[in-house]
């Protein structure tokens, strides 16, 4: 395997849907050149799986987490258990973790009698999933991975987004549902396969993506990067918080969204207030930003646990089933 471009796998995990044109004018390298790094990325699945930054929240739903523990003792088990939670219509993402908990699954509802519900038939079905914690996930913060490359220009091109929250419900026509059905299944699709997928012309397929992108429906199109290939240690510290005010919270999250290590912060209802998910390429990275995390808020951390996200299978932010009720 050829060495690694950071810069490269920066801004491709970043924006999966940016062409080769800008991707030159940024790293000053030929377009040529970077179509060839870039096929050598995804061949050797540094970059895989791209996917839609989507707020479900503009569709009303909310978005339930199930950690799952002592689900497998064979890998055949797991195999079938992770193919069964991918194909479920109601479940956006499914990673395994190292630690208390086996995998961590995410699903989507309209209500949280509807989640109870699916999540009652999963769970009957499948007797080795039969301890969990749920929690209910209010808002995501999502960050740059700017521990990647030390490059303040290249920094300026990704931002932080916000998902989730309390949003008022958005109302899609039929041309818009069936758009943002390709885009969930095909992220990086060509404009005109698009438009051709989607029941319509080039420009009307941009013009529908643009006011999508406007209205904040759709926040960002990234890659997922395999940690493993690319020597990134990934964790997940979950913290219980206590005599927290809005001006402490508000430190909280500056100092989080300040700190290069945190990729991912998940205010959440349940046995935790908040789950921020730590990237780096040195161990002792993640070590130093925890200890000074808990030294600057010891007033409002009572208790944390850290576990090792090791893989991902599937990465989405809507839900399936939307898309299968709007052909009925």
């Amino acid at each position: 395997m050829q060495k690694i471009d950071f810069q490269l796998v920066y801004l491709r995990s970043e924006n999966a849907r940016m062409g080769l044109k800008e991707l030159s004018r940024h790293l000053h390298k030929s377009p040529q050149l970077l179509k060839y790094s870039t096929a050598i990325l995804e061949k050797e699945d540094i970059l895989y799986d791209p996917y839609f930054i989507f707020d479900y929240s503009y569709f009303g739903l909310i978005l339930f987490r199930v950690y799952f523990k002592g689900v497998y003792i064979k890998e055949q088990d797991k195999l079938k258990i992770i193919k069964e939670l991918k194909d479920n219509p109601y479940i956006l993402s499914v990673y395994e973790l190292t630690g208390e908990f086996d995998l961590a699954v995410e699903f989507a509802s309209p209500n949280p009698s509807k989640f109870n519900k699916e999540f009652k038939k999963i769970i009957s079905d499948n007797p080795l999933l039969k301890e969990y914690k749920i929690v209910l996930n209010l808002v995501t913060h999502i960050y740059p991975r700017h521990y990647l490359v030390d490059n303040h220009e290249l920094h300026s091109l990704a931002g932080q987004k916000i998902i989730g929250g309390d949003r008022e419900k958005d109302e899609f026509n039929r041309q818009e549902m069936s758009l943002l059905n390709v885009l969930l299944n095909h992220p990086i699709i060509s404009y005109t396969k698009l438009a051709k997928e989607s029941g319509m012309n080039v420009k009307t397929a941009k013009s529908a993506l643009n006011n999508l992108m406007k209205r904040n429906i759709i926040k960002g199109c990234k890659f997922l990067i395999n940690k493993n290939k690319m020597g990134i240690n990934k964790n997940r510290l979950f913290l219980k918080l206590h005599n927290l005010n809005m001006e402490r919270e508000s430190h909280l999250m500056k100092f989080l969204h300040d700190n290069k290590e945190v990729i991912q912060v998940c205010k959440t209802v349940g046995d935790w207030d908040m789950e921020i998910d730590l990237e780096a390429l040195d161990k002792s990275s993640i070590r130093s930003m925890i200890l000074r995390l808990r030294e600057e808020f010891s007033d409002v951390i009572g208790q944390f646990n850290l576990i090792e996200v090791y893989d991902y299978y599937k990465r989405t932010y809507l839900p399936k089933y939307l898309f299968l009720e709007n052909n009925k």
